[in-house]
């Protein structure tokens, strides 16, 4: 059997999706044994009603088990998926949005840099270095795969205080490769390109279709950008990267509302016509959640409902894909986020960067993309300190590099001053409690 390993399984959406993709390989899914894990047991009931209901529905011998526990789950796992968030919607989501905004400073989404990715490093990276830990003694030969936020700087920590094969994983690389193949008129598997950066900051550095440049029609589409068009379930303006391209010449892979908070561009509390320009909307992951939590009892319903439907269309998830490829020897490309190590050269060598990567049953070899275009190594630099910095404060227990960390962040710096930063992170260790490692919580 194939052991796959799911941390924070009770995220029952996500979960169906990446077992449902796993169950749709008719090489896999009789072999699949497939372990469910999560703190929250009711959630977890949930998700193992769904992925048994599943099974069944594809008629396939895979095997579900669902535990509480870390290591009855790990035990002689081929593969580990983490997907969880430490804290949750309350209380540590809603301090990082609420803590800010009482000092002027307004985030969008809050997971990957800026004060609320700061904090959220703080939080998350210990528990994802206890996961590791647990893997040396139950699996050391599996693979973890990561998708919990913030990626670069979990990823960084882990390769600091752990040693396991580890790949970060995000789809917004073939997300965004859909939207522009969809603004370009063009079936999306025709297009050829070429992605490198950092998570949530990465770049299409080639775009073609049949060996035919498409940035020079790319860039013609929108020549405002506030007629850009709307994305995804929540039919969000793709304002923001589109201004971006007119900017920089080359499109970025997150969404517009999550990449204006990686910047000094977009939101400043003294400049509200900044935000409705471009359409910003501020305090967005709140709004998402608690829209989630108001429907979760319906969605719940539903999906334990035995006469409701439960098959998912096929997600762009890269985990099942590596998983297949992994184990039948198929040749995929995918992205990964890993330690730099050279793979782009005008970026530091220990920082996480994401590239494209060869999987096939030799294992999983990430390409060396060379030299990024100088501003947009420079600007994604901007992000690479913060996460550094996030990640040198864990492994000292110095309070002293979570500020330096906050200071630099590029939305952080351009509305406090230094004594608010100060002061801010100050309250958010205190808001967070034993959440954040009991040095950092020291003066």
């Amino acid at each position: 059997m194939v052991a796959v390993a799911f941390i924070g399984a009770g995220s029952t959406v996500f979960a169906r999706g990446l077992v449902c993709d796993l169950l749709a390989f008719d090489d896999l899914r009789d072999e699949l044994d497939l372990r469910l894990h999560d703190i929250d047991e009711r959630r977890l009931a949930t998700s193992e009603t769904v992925a048994l209901r599943l099974v069944q529905a594809r008629g396939a011998a895979a095997r579900v088990r669902a535990t509480t526990d870390l290591d009855a789950a790990l035990e002689g796992a081929d593969y580990v998926v983490t997907m969880f968030q430490v804290g949750g919607y309350e209380p540590a989501t809603v301090i990082d949005f609420d803590l800010p905004e009482g000092y002027g400073l307004q985030q969008t989404i809050a997971d990957t840099v800026g004060i609320g990715g700061i904090m959220r490093g703080l939080r998350t990276v210990p528990a994802l270095v206890e996961v590791a830990e647990a893997m040396k003694r139950r699996c050391p030969a599996a693979v973890l795969l990561n998708y919990a936020n913030p990626m670069a700087i979990n990823m960084w920590g882990l390769a600091e205080f752990c040693e396991v094969e580890a790949y970060g994983l995000c789809h917004s690389v073939p997300q965004t490769a859909a939207h522009l193949a969809s603004d370009l008129g063009i079936v999306v598997e025709e297009l050829d390109y070429v992605v490198a950066g950092i998570n949530h900051m990465a770049f299409f550095l080639r775009l073609e279709h049949r060996g035919r440049d498409l940035y020079p029609e790319l860039k013609r589409l929108y020549p405002d950008p506030a007629d850009a068009p709307r994305r995804g379930e929540w039919g969000l303006p793709d304002t923001v990267r589109y201004e971006m391209l007119r900017r920089v010449g080359y499109f970025v892979t997150e969404s517009s509302e999550h990449f204006a908070e990686y910047t000094p561009y977009f939101l400043k509390n003294h400049r509200p016509d900044l935000a409705e320009r471009f359409q910003v909307p501020v305090r967005e992951y709140i709004r998402r959640c608690k829209l989630q939590i108001a429907g979760w009892d319906e969605l719940r319903g539903r999906l334990e409902d035995p006469s409701s439907s439960v098959e998912v269309p096929g997600s762009d998830e890269f985990a099942p894909r590596i998983i297949h490829s992994l184990e039948t020897g198929t040749e995929r490309t995918v992205y990964v986020n890993v330690r730099n190590d050279g793979l782009i050269e005008n970026l530091p060598s220990e920082c996480i960067v994401e590239v494209p990567a060869t999987v096939s049953s030799e294992g999983l070899s990430p390409t060396a993309v060379g030299r990024l275009p100088a501003h947009l190594a420079a600007l994604i630099r901007t992000n690479i300190a913060p996460q550094e910095l996030t990640v040198e404060a864990l492994k000292s227990g110095s309070r002293e590099c979570v500020y330096h960390a906050a200071m630099l962040d590029p939305r952080t710096a351009s509305e406090l001053d230094l004594d608010q930063i100060w002061s801010l992170v100050d309250d958010l260790i205190e808001a967070h409690g034993d959440m954040i490692p009991e040095p950092l919580r020291r003066f």
